[in-house]
């Protein structure tokens, strides 16, 4: 179902609402930018973030950007771990939402 030829596609964005789009790529380049957090850690936070909205693309996209960045497969390994504890964690506390007050 996903392709990663429909990034391609996004040049279609860029024309049709250049603006937006010209702001987004800037916020997305700050966002990324060297700072208080290295590249590496932002990319692994990506990651968490890529596996909770279950988005393949930035599943893909980061993955290499952290390896690109130096993260190990440990480090992969723990962030995946962490963001399927943050899900898991999300379904026990709405659960809580079934019982009467």
């Amino acid at each position: 179902m996903y392709d990663r030829k429909n990034l391609e596609r996004l040049g279609q964005l860029d024309s049709g609402a250049p603006q937006g789009m010209d702001a987004f790529w800037a916020f997305d380049k700050a966002a990324f930018a060297e700072g208080a957090i290295d590249a590496k850690t932002k990319q692994l936070i990506a990651l968490a973030v890529a596996m909770t909205t279950q988005c393949p693309y930035c599943l893909e996209l980061h993955t290499q950007a952290a390896r690109d960045a130096g993260a190990s497969d440990a480090e992969l390994s723990e962030t995946a771990v962490v963001a399927a504890a943050i899900r898991a964690g999300g379904a026990i506390t709405h659960a809580t939402h079934m019982f009467d007050k």
